[in-house]
């Protein structure tokens, strides 16, 4: 899956390499969390994100002592250890080996019980039916090529009247010109649907490839919340967040939305 015939990329294999590499340069999403963020943790003082800045509100969770808790896409050394220092049962699902080594990173140095997984988000059959109380699955399912999949096996991983935490991309921060945000302007270029692998020349292209970074994907918000809808679950709660201060589109709308979905 993920392979795009007409450019020869294998979507999974390379961001795989990519976000590897993301983990050597310092990536945000790959800094290992500091001792004192698990100490405040085991305390009861925690949040994690599941889009760029808005903490996830706290009963979106529910108590999560002996909650088995699948991080979905999540690995990196943050949201993780947070939640096993908090009381749950973590398990750690990544297509980055080197991602999941900031976790084991984590988890040896505090202590902490997690179970880590390699693999594609699309197919989690390396877990039985009903395996997790919770699927906390942050901004990620841009990097791969269709999305229905990876709802269905969340769902069908979770136990009756379990909850899928998901975050993810309003697909319109993929659609403008680059090179005008760089100069603070918003300029339409591209349309939907939108891959980074058939809607950009090869010499655009390689504005990500030449220095490692991930590409992606602009899945409709559909295929996004449909998606959910489509696989069974009940949406019960939303909410939208900015990017950084250096996002020109966050100074007009808020492109990152999160959602709270049950298993009916």
């Amino acid at each position: 899956m993920g392979t795009d015939a007409k450019r020869g990329i294998d979507l999974r294999q390379y961001n795989r390499e990519a976000w590897n590499r993301q983990v050597a340069t310092g990536n945000r999403w790959t800094r290992p969390v500091e001792p004192e963020t698990i100490a405040a943790a085991r305390r009861g003082e925690w949040s994690v994100v599941l889009t760029p800045n808005k903490p996830v509100p706290r009963d979106w969770f529910g108590p999560l002592a002996g909650k088995d808790v699948l991080g979905l896409a999540s690995a990196g050394g943050q949201q993780g250890p947070v939640l096993a220092a908090a009381g749950a049962r973590v398990t750690m699902f990544d297509n980055s080996p080197a991602q999941l080594g900031q976790d084991r990173q984590v988890a040896e140095r505090e202590g902490l019980s997690l179970r880590l997984v390699e693999g594609d988000m699309r197919d989690l059959s390396v877990f039985p039916d009903g395996s997790f109380d919770l699927v906390f699955h942050p901004c990620s399912n841009g990097f791969v090529s269709e999305i229905r999949p990876v709802w269905r096996e969340a769902f069908r991983v979770l136990r009756p009247g379990g909850t899928l935490l998901a975050g993810f991309s309003n697909p319109i921060v993929y659609l403008f010109d680059p090179d005008a945000e760089k100069r603070g302007e918003l300029r339409l270029k591209y349309r939907m649907p939108y891959s980074d692998l058939t809607s950009l020349s090869d010499e655009e292209r390689r504005r990500y490839t030449d220095v490692d970074e991930p590409l992606c994907v602009g899945h409709s918000l559909e295929e996004q919340i449909g998606g959910q809808l489509d696989a069974g679950f009940l949406l019960a709660g939303f909410y939208e967040d900015k990017g950084g201060a250096e996002d020109v589109l966050s100074g007009y709308l808020s492109a990152y939305c999160a959602t709270r979905a049950v298993k009916r």
